[in-house]
C-alpha cells in the first residue's frame, strides 16, 4: 500500500484517520494540521516517524525545537506535503483551506481521499482537470460521495437515471421555518446522528452541507443537477442511492460510521473487515427536504448550475456567516441571507485557474462580512 498521508489530522476525519489506519496496520508516513494547537503535540509524538506540517506560520516557535527537522510550516508546506510521490491522501481539511493540497495530490499523481467537499465545490473544474494531468486517483470520503461511488461501479453512464443524495434533516427536521428563528448554537450542534466538527454540523442544520454535497457531486460523477435528488432519510442508514433507468436503485447501506469510507478510500479496490451490521430492526423513513424552511439547499442548487464562480462565493459566504452564527453575531435563519445577498452580489465570474478561484472566495468573505455588519 502507498505511503499513508493525513492533512487535517486533529479534526473528525484525521482522527479516524488514523484509527483506521491503525487497525489496517499502517503507520502513517506524514501528518499535517491547520495549527499546532489541541491534540496535535499528542498525535505528533504517537507518530515519531511521521514528517510533520503545520499551516500556522505562527506556530514555527512553539513547536520548531520540539521536533526539529520533521516539522515544517506554512500552507505550502501542507501542499507540499499532499504532493508526497506515491502517495495515499486522505484529506480531512475543513472548508477552502483544503483546496490547494487537493490540487498538489492530485497533479502528483497520488491516490486522493477526499473528505474535503470544498475542493470540488469551490474548484471542481481544475480539481478534474488536476486528476486527469495527474493520472492519480479521487475517491470520495464523504458518506454519501462514497456510497454512490461503489453502487457506479460496474455500471454504465446511460443506464444512470439520477443520483440520491441522503440527508439526515439534522436536528431541525420537521421544524417549520417559524419556529428557526431563535433556536440556539447548542441546539444547532446538537445532530441526532453524526458526530462531525463544528462547522460541518452547523452546515447539516441549515442543509448547505447537502447542498454542497450536490454540487460536489456533480462534479465527482458528470451528473447535471437536475439529475441529482436530495431526500431527507432520519436514520442515516441508507448513506445515497443511484436510480437506474429501469426503475431499480441500487443503495449503500450500513452504520452510520465515518470509518467506513475511510477504510474503503484506503483499501479500494478490495474491503478490508469491519464489524457486521444487522438489518433487522431497522425503520428507514424518506422524506422530501422543506425548501421553505431550508432555503439554503435551493440557493446551492443554484449556485451550482450558475457555475463559474458562484460555488466558491457560496462556500465562502457560509463558511464566514456559520462563523458568526457560532459566535452568536447573527441568528440562525441569517446564514441563509447571508449566502443570498453574497450570490447576489458577486454573481458567477470566470474562474479559469486557482489563483482566480481564491480571488473569488477573497471577494465573497468580504462581501458576507459586510452583509453581517449591516444586518448587526
Amino acid at each position: 500500500m502507498n505511503d499513508l498521508v493525513v492533512l487535517g489530522v486533529t479534526g473528525s476525519i484525521g482522527r479516524q484517520t488514523l484509527e483506521v489506519a491503525e487497525a489496517l496496520g499502517l503507520a502513517p508516513a506524514a501528518l499535517a494540521a491547520g495549527s499546532g494547537t489541541g491534540d496535535f503535540v499528542e498525535v505528533a509524538e504517537a507518530h515519531p516517524d511521521a514528517a510533520l506540517a503545520v499551516a500556522d506560520p505562527g506556530d514555527r516557535d512553539a513547536l520548531a525545537d520540539r521536533f526539529g527537522t520533521r516539522i515544517d510550516f506554512g500552507p505550502d508546506a501542507v501542499a507540499s506535503m499532499a504532493a508526497r510521490p506515491g502517495s495515499t491522501v486522505i484529506n480531512g481539511i475543513v472548508g477552502f483551506a483544503g483546496l490547494d493540497a487537493s490540487l498538489a495530490a492530485l497533479k502528483a499523481g497520488n491516490r486522493l481521499g477526499l473528505a474535503n467537499k470544498e475542493s470540488l465545490v469551490a474548484a471542481g473544474p481544475l480539481v478534474t482537470d488536476a486528476l486527469a494531468s495527474g493520472g492519480g486517483e479521487l475517491i470520495p470520503v464523504d458518506s454519501e460521495h462514497s456510497a454512490i461511488f461503489q453502487c457506479l461501479i460496474g455500471e454504465p453512464a446511460e443506464a444512470v437515471r439520477r443520483l440520491v443524495l441522503t440527508a439526515s434533516g439534522g436536528p431541525f427536521r420537521g421544524r417549520a421555518r417559524s419556529d428557526l428563528g431563535r433556536v440556539t448554537v447548542a441546539e444547532a450542534l446538537a445532530h441526532p446522528t453524526w458526530d462531525m466538527g463544528p462547522r460541518i454540523t452547523i452546515d447539516s442544520a441549515t442543509l448547505v452541507n447537502k447542498g454542497l454535497e450536490v454540487i460536489e457531486a456533480h462534479h465527482l460523477f458528470e451528473v447535471g443537477f437536475d439529475r441529482i435528488s436530495v431526500v431527507v432519510h432520519p436514520q442515516s442508514i441508507v448513506h445515497s442511492l443511484v436510480e437506474f433507468v429501469d426503475g431499480s436503485l441500487k443503495a449503500h447501506v450500513g452504520e452510520p460510521d465515518m470509518r467506513i469510507p475511510i477504510r474503503y478510500a484506503l483499501t479500494h479496490p478490495d474491503r478490508a473487515a469491519g464489524d457486521p451490521f444487522e438489518l433487522a430492526g431497522h425503520t428507514l423513513e424518506f422524506h422530501e427536504p422543506a425548501m421553505e424552511s431550508f432555503p439554503a439547499l435551493e440557493l446551492a442548487y443554484a449556485a451550482g448550475r450558475a457555475g463559474g464562480g458562484a460555488p466558491a462565493a457560496f462556500n465562502a459566504a457560509d463558511e464566514v456567516a456559520v462563523e458568526a452564527f457560532l459566535a452568536e453575531r447573527i441568528a440562525f435563519l441569517d446564514i441563509a441571507r447571508v449566502l443570498e445577498a453574497t450570490l447576489d452580489r458577486i454573481g458567477s465570474p470566470p474562474i479559469p485557474d486557482v489563483e482566480a478561484v481564491h480571488a473569488v472566495d477573497a471577494e465573497a468573505r468580504v462581501s458576507a462580512a459586510e452583509t453581517i455588519e449591516r444586518a448587526g
